[in-house]
């Protein structure tokens, strides 16, 4: 019986421990990939600012086909909007809404995964020497939940490389004209 209290106990004290240590990790998480486009930023701006263009590129697309897109709004621009369901667990179900944007600069929407929680994407463009760069950010609130918080640390690791598909197909795209 002592055996099982001192296990127990040691559990909540190790519980409790890592519920604190989660506040100390990061409650904003960023992620953000960048890639430099042989192409002016009016050639690429068309495929980032109507989420219809998007769909060329995005890196989610293609992973279930039997994904059912429903697009609203105006085809290009603040209110463009596109709401998926899918079954695949890499895919899920959301929406994502055009809530910004500055012509040949850069494309603000808002993401909503349902329970998963909420985000925004940023697209921004830069020119520099050889072309544009483009700039993808993810920024979202894991909130004050700690499992949330450890799983901020992952984000990088499971967003990151998407976005880098993302923008290697959005560079063919825009390049090939």
């Amino acid at each position: 019986m002592r055996f099982l209290k001192r296990t127990l106990l040691s559990l909540i004290v190790v519980l409790a421990l890592l519920a604190a240590i989660s506040f100390l990790l990061p409650r904003e998480v960023t992620v953000t990939r960048s890639t430099v486009i042989n192409a002016e930023p009016s050639e690429i701006f068309p495929l980032i600012s109507s989420l219809q263009a998007a769909s060329e590129w995005s890196p989610w697309m293609g992973i279930d086909p039997d994904m059912v897109q429903t697009y609203s709004g105006p085809e290009t621009g603040v209110g463009n909007r596109l709401d998926w369901t899918s079954d695949h667990p890499n895919v899920g179900n959301g929406r994502q809404e055009i809530i910004a944007m500055t012509p040949n600069e850069s494309v603000k929407t808002a993401l909503d995964f349902g329970a998963q929680g909420t985000a925004e994407a940023l697209l921004e463009m830069a020119e520099v020497e050889g072309g544009t760069e483009v700039t993808w950010s993810l920024m979202t609130d894991m909130g004050n939940n700690p499992v949330g918080r450890y799983l901020g640390l992952m984000m990088d690791r499971w967003v990151g490389a998407d976005y880098e598909t993302g923008l290697a197909s959005l560079k063919t795209l825009a390049e090939e004209g």
